[in-house]
């Protein structure tokens, strides 16, 4: 099922590898913080270069704390946006390759409706919504056109909250995903432009997670694209330590990421939201496994090691 951006429509005959980029000193994952606008651009760059079909782009970190100013994360996000936008078209008119023949598409990765706004006039194409969506955000999202990724949450953002005890967790997801959309269609959302995330570490436990992760298929019946955001969560940290409490920390998950990652391209993810090439080359591989790609060249090289020492891009 195709995912329609502003300025495109995504087939998605084979996943596609969105890169993270955070305008961020506190994200989850030390290594890969941009800090700065002028930091993030270059992180971007440096993701599109490697082979990444997407970017996203985000200035507060998913973690628990205190609201964060729309001024203050639109005096990161939009530079960085606007700075991405215009590099990559640059970048795309000198030899960058892309399965669409565009440059590279961004998100802004923002719950903030003024902010979300303002990404949009500087060059993103989609928005990455965590809040689990809004009358005003889905009539945003209806007047520009533009992609949207509807996260399942069950409060606000940036609140811990302990795991519910749901019964079957992909069935709550299907009918909590079943009335949000048919939320945002009345709004005049066209359902090509949502894509569905299932919230991975969001007010889930960790069994949760991986039951979510065996049945994602599930999901499709829905009718919108599938975008997993899974790359160094808490769920793998503790699949690997053993326990909630031994949980390996976000700068050790790496190859647990590159398992998981795999197998949700085997059971149907659309759009992968992820920091390293290495899970960027399982992503590639477990695409044209699972389905051959159309073409002989259907994406964007792969890069050698230039940027193999350090994850670009920030962490939510």
């Amino acid at each position: 099922m195709p995912w329609r951006l502003a300025d495109r429509t995504v087939e998605l005959a084979q996943p596609v590898a969105a890169g993270i980029v955070n305008v961020t000193s506190d994200s989850m994952f030390a290594g890969s913080r941009s800090v700065t606008p002028e930091r993030a651009v270059a992180d971007g760059l440096a993701l599109a270069e490697a082979g990444f079909e997407m970017l996203d782009v985000g200035a507060v970190a998913a973690r628990s704390g205190p609201p964060v100013d729309p001024e203050e994360e639109a005096a990161a996000l939009v530079p960085a946006v606007a700075g991405l936008a215009g590099s990559v078209r640059c970048l795309s008119h000198t030899g960058l390759q892309t399965a669409n023949a565009l440059p590279v598409p961004i998100s802004a990765d923002t719950f903030s409706v003024a902010v979300a706004r303002r990404a949009l006039d500087a060059g993103a194409v989609a928005i990455n919504d965590i809040s689990g969506g809004s009358d005003e955000m889905f009539g945003l999202v209806a007047e520009r056109g533009c992609g949207y990724v509807l996260m399942q949450i069950e409060g606000p953002p940036r609140v811990d909250r302990p795991a519910r005890d749901y019964g079957d967790v992909v069935a709550h997801l299907i009918d909590w995903f079943g009335g949000r959309i048919e939320a945002a269609q009345a709004l005049g959302v066209d359902v090509e432009q949502i894509a569905i995330d299932p919230g991975l570490d969001f007010d889930l436990s960790v069994e949760q997670n991986l039951q979510i992760l065996r049945r994602l298929g599930e999901l499709r019946a829905l009718g919108a694209a599938l975008y997993v955001s899974l790359s160094r969560k808490d769920f793998i940290g503790a699949v690997l330590g053993g326990s909630w409490e031994g949980r390996l920390p976000a700068g050790e998950r790496e190859w647990g990421t590159v398992a998981a990652a795999t197998l949700a391209v085997r059971e149907g993810a659309d759009i992968l939201r992820i920091h390293d090439r290495s899970t960027l080359q399982a992503v590639r591989v477990a695409g044209a496994i699972a389905s051959p790609p159309r073409s002989t060249v259907p994406f964007p090289p792969i890069t050698g090691e230039r940027n193999s020492g350090r994850s670009v891009g920030g962490a939510s």
